[in-house]
């Protein structure tokens, strides 16, 4: 069963610029290596929630944990570190629609 990667996180002040260039440029050509699918990247633009929401689409639970845990993800979050703050993420059973 489908399982969706909601990831949430605030980008780092005065850092905007690289961070743009990092998620086109890098983030995501490697989530997508990984096998995850990127469908779905929300900004809130007022109130008091996380700044960006991006939801990956993985085949299963079990392929899910196996990408988080692999030395590729940890290199593209560590690297994602360096542009964002308040950072997490969860897995949940795929739904049709927008998931928090």
């Amino acid at each position: 069963m489908p399982v969706k990667v909601l990831m949430t996180w605030d980008i780092a002040p005065e850092r905007e610029q690289e961070y743009f260039e990092f998620v086109i440029g890098e983030f995501v050509p490697g989530v997508q290596r990984l096998g995850l699918q990127p469908i779905e990247a929300w900004a809130t633009i007022y109130g008091n929630q996380p700044q960006i929401q991006v939801c990956l689409v993985a085949e299963d639970a079990s392929g899910a944990r196996r990408i988080l845990t692999s030395p590729e993800w940890i290199r593209l979050s560590e690297q994602l570190f360096n542009y964002v703050r308040n950072y997490s993420h969860k897995v949940v059973a795929a739904r049709a629609g927008f998931q928090f």
